[in-house]
């Protein structure tokens, strides 16, 4: 038997954001339908947004689960800090304005619908 992780699927209510958001993090080709974003990447799992009116995002770290995360793997946290919060991010840890050369450490974000992720240094 031969099992693969085909995608992943992530639900905002707002799918133009949070796909816009991971399009210019990741790169790669995005299509869309009227309820589901595909973001396709070289090497990676088709990552899917689907519309979900209504949705909540995770309440992490402050309230509960953070139900899942990404962990991405960077050769410059700084560039990718900048750009991550230019495209809409929200940096969680460290808190901004924290020297990132002295926190080498993995940088934690939520997506524009929530969602946590985390940028590790190569």
């Amino acid at each position: 038997m031969n099992t693969t992780l085909l995608s992943l699927v992530l639900d905002a209510a707002e799918p133009d954001a949070e796909s816009a958001f991971w399009h210019r993090l990741l790169g790669g080709s995005l299509s869309t339908t009227d309820s589901h974003h595909f973001l396709q990447v070289e090497g990676m799992p088709v990552l899917v947004v689907q519309r979900v009116p209504g949705h909540l995002p995770p309440d992490w770290p402050d309230g509960g689960d953070q139900q899942m995360h990404f962990d991405l793997r960077t050769d410059d946290p700084a560039a990718t800090d900048r750009l991550a919060v230019e495209a809409g991010g929200r940096r969680l840890r460290p808190a901004p304005g924290v020297d990132l050369e002295q926190h080498p450490g993995a940088l934690v974000y939520a997506s524009p619908a929530g969602h946590p992720f985390c940028v590790r240094p190569a």
